[in-house]
């Protein structure tokens, strides 16, 4: 099979040639700077370091590093606004297009927020005083198609749409975490209205993406986090009452324009609403947290294999960082044991590779994908 052949066999629920593997198709599976660095020095690479998220410091990855690994996937990823509110504010700190403000502090491997642009507003009016990103800007697009174009024409590679957050992790950044649980229970009427300013603005950059390549892309993909180590962040009511009738809002929208695959990202234990997740249009789960409370590989594929696909489940907080070659192969075949069966799986690490992850183990994990068949 080709990639696209094997990660749409999958994604049907079919049983393809091999289990299909995913690097950086997204800005979720992709490795962090230093770890990228790593990777390149093992590969002869000399290219410099290309970031396609600024916050969380994630590499794209070579094309020459993705043929070597055989990777089934390739990225689409939108482009920047041209007029925005994001510049930078001198060494190691920034301000983004929605003006939330960060800085890496010295010696760190991350970007910490300083600023919360909406904090302490208590009025849903005060909504419309921020300074809000044009959702029209041709940058957002610029690129899409010829990035497909040359997927299209270099590889034999699923091709994956990178649309916009659709508003959790926005509204988090814009709104401090603490005034964000808060609203929940105290301001449902500002907690609304954030929710819908934003998800306008991200609905229409995703249109405008949609239209320009959503009809040839693979799958499309976008990423809001509801999970913790322990739970939803929310209560599964507040859930139902908030979030799921706009994410489904979203969804609809990329239903009504393109027959790809969508695939969900969400961090954390989300066992308590994967059933919403399905009934609102996602067919395809990522990152599949495994360490997080009800999120075991085995006991999701028995009970929801037949209608929805899952994408990662490498486990990056544990046996990637901490564990030998010989027990990240383990894991590999675990993995495809468990969740590989009658397709429906797509190998990837469980979120971004981080910097504490030796580079044996990231080409174990991929090596040992390409080659490993269940018995049976």
């Amino acid at each position: 099979m080709t990639g696209r052949e094997r990660i749409l066999a999958a994604l049907a629920h079919e049983q393809p040639d091999r289990v299909p593997i995913d690097l950086a198709g997204t800005r979720d599976t992709t490795l962090v700077a230093e770890g990228y660095g790593r990777l390149k020095e093992h590969f002869n690479v000399d290219a410099p370091i290309k970031l396609c998220n600024r916050m969380m410091r994630v590499a794209e990855v070579d094309e020459s590093i993705l043929k070597a690994l055989d990777i089934d996937t390739r990225a689409v990823f939108p482009g920047a606004p041209d007029q925005s509110a994001a510049c930078d504010l001198g060494y190691n700190r920034y301000r983004d297009m929605w003006g939330v403000e960060r800085v890496r502090p010295e010696g760190s491997y991350y970007y910490d927020q300083t600023e919360f642009p909406l904090s302490g507003m208590e009025s849903a009016s005060d909504i419309n005083t921020h300074t809000w990103p044009d959702p029209t800007d041709p940058g957002y697009t610029r690129g899409l198609r010829e990035r497909l174009d040359w997927i299209r024409g270099n590889t034999d590679a699923a091709a994956i749409l990178t649309l916009p957050a659709p508003f959790v992790h926005i509204t988090q950044y814009l709104r401090g975490f603490e005034d964000w649980f808060i609203d929940f229970a105290a301001n449902t009427k500002f907690l609304d209205a954030l929710f819908d300013r934003v998800l306008e603005i991200t609905m229409e950059i995703a249109r405008r993406e949609l239209e320009l390549v959503g009809q040839e892309v693979d799958i499309v993909f976008c990423a809001d986090d509801l999970g913790s180590q322990d739970g939803l962040l929310v209560s599964p009511d507040h859930y139902r009452r908030h979030i799921k009738p706009r994410h489904k809002k979203y969804f609809d929208q990329i239903r009504s324009m393109t027959s790809a695959k969508i695939g969900f990202h969400s961090c954390g234990s989300v066992v308590d609403v994967i059933d919403d997740l399905i009934e609102i249009g996602v067919d395809v789960l990522n990152p599949i947290q495994v360490t997080a409370v009800g999120m075991d590989p085995l006991t999701l594929k028995k009970k929801y294999g037949d209608r929805l696909a899952f994408w990662g489940a490498m486990d990056t907080q544990h046996v990637l960082p901490n564990g030998t070659v010989g027990d990240v192969r383990c894991m590999v075949e675990e993995r495809i044991e468990q969740m590989g069966k009658d397709g429906g799986y797509i190998l990837s690490s469980c979120h971004n590779i981080q910097p504490d992850v030796p580079t044996d183990n990231v080409l174990a994990m991929f090596e040992h994908a390409r080659t490993y068949r269940p018995a049976g």
